[in-house]
């Protein structure tokens, strides 16, 4: 159980969580209003989220390698003055580069990007370092309110934009911005656990395992992430340009609704979960059947179910695979979350940005163009389709993947009776 030493270090962690799901769900459902305004292409806007994870990607490979030469208390607290500012940078892009809108969105991405990155790195195992009789429920539930706070950014944005016009977008982003304020605020008034920088050195026989299995881990979480964040990047645009769905529509049953799935599987988990990795196996297979089922499907309403049912499919994919690491290698340390959220972000940076220059290049083909006046299509919605059945190939890879895993680990389990250091 928690003592209550440490109860209010572990609400800091949930809401910290909770507010930096508008960094991520914020620029997907403006997207749509940055081509219109702004005339920025599908590839542009898939850079973006290739900065934003791979600004990331950088801030876990730091603290991969040098995470002994940080101060981490003094870092988990400061990081949502980042985030704040990140935001504030993303809303003045209007005024502050009137003329070169993209290079502000840059810029105010890379600010906020650094302080996901952080909180990637260090609000996990801050969580897992907190004394608690069920370490696995508390990881769950921790990243299920990233999916609640999806919803609630969605809903709130899709409404705001619906009311006051697509031209006021930047008002909408100014009070997100203070939400991280609170997260600063709760942690300089928290405790905060020693959080373990690494887990010593094995001997050499063991550290080859070690390595080797939290490799695996990595690349597992690369592609869970990639089948998650295609959708959670493009689930707007896809309903809008593909299916026809009005945005306010597609926003709220679609990203919302997808938002939503996510975490209710990770509630469930949280709740009544077990067996990890088989929940991991059928995870990424459900979501490569709704990928070429939205990739394929010509009937609208089937098309977006199966984008929305993707939430409930890789709901688990990214905490499922920390707690799955935590079970073969326990107190792994912050070096080893580092490198699975490097694993993560580097999935969350290739694939949304794969998917916009799929849908850019097939938009502009001939073969796009047949197909199009064949099925009474756009090419947009061609290219859009095309994109999703390329998407499926990260989950379907997962799955060849996490068989190998399974098998592999208990036959290391077997015979180091399950010990990965």
């Amino acid at each position: 159980m928690t003592s209550n030493k440490f109860k209010r270090t572990k609400y800091a962690c949930y809401y910290a969580y909770l507010a930096m799901s508008s960094v991520f769900s914020l620029p997907p459902v403006l997207f749509m209003t940055f081509r219109e305004m702004y005339n920025i292409s599908y590839t542009l806007l898939g850079t973006l989220v290739l900065v934003n994870f791979c600004t990331q990607l950088t801030i876990d490979l730091i603290f991969t390698f040098f995470s002994k030469h940080f101060n981490i208390k003094i870092t988990v607290r400061t990081m949502p003055l980042l985030t704040s500012f990140g935001l504030i940078v993303y809303a003045l892009t209007p005024m502050l580069f009137p003329k070169y809108a993209y290079a502000g969105l840059l810029c105010g991405t890379i600010i906020f990007s650094v302080a996901a990155g952080l909180s990637e790195v260090l609000i996990s195992p801050t969580v897992a370092a907190l004394p608690s009789d069920n370490p696995e429920k508390d990881m769950s539930l921790l990243h299920s309110l990233y999916a609640w706070g999806v919803v609630s950014v969605v809903v709130i944005s899709t409404t705001f934009l619906k009311i006051f016009g697509r031209e006021n977008w930047m008002y909408l982003t100014l009070p997100f911005a203070c939400l991280p304020i609170i997260s600063f605020l709760l942690f300089c008034l928290s405790p905060m656990p020693e959080a373990k920088l690494s887990n010593g050195a094995p001997p050499p026989e063991k550290k080859k395992r070690k390595n080797f299995g939290l490799a695996l881990c990595a690349m597992c979480i690369f592609l869970g992430s990639a089948a998650e964040n295609s959708m959670t990047n493009w689930i707007s645009g896809y309903m809008e340009s593909a299916l026809g769905i009005p945005k306010a529509t597609g926003d709220i049953l679609g990203m919302a609704a997808f938002a939503f799935l996510l975490g209710v599987g990770r509630i469930l988990y949280a709740r009544f979960g077990k067996n990890i990795s088989r929940v991991l196996l059928f995870g990424m297979a459900g979501a490569a059947v709704c990928y070429i089922v939205a990739g394929t499907c010509s009937t609208s309403f089937v098309s977006a179910a199966a984008c929305v049912l993707t939430g409930f499919c890789t709901s688990m994919l990214w905490p499922g695979t920390l707690i799955m690491m935590e079970e073969i290698f326990p107190s792994s340390g912050v070096a080893a979350y580092a490198l699975m959220a490097a694993g993560g972000d580097f999935g969350g940076s290739v694939a949304p940005q794969l998917l916009g220059i799929v849908v850019d290049t097939v938009s502009a083909s001939g073969f796009a163009a047949s197909l199009a006046a064949k099925y009474n299509l756009s090419a947009d919605q061609i290219g859009m389709k095309v994109g999703m059945l390329t998407s499926s190939l990260f989950p379907i890879l997962g799955v060849l993947l996490l068989i190998f895993m399974i098998k592999y680990f208990k036959k290391t389990s077997a015979a180091n009776t399950g010990k990965g250091t």
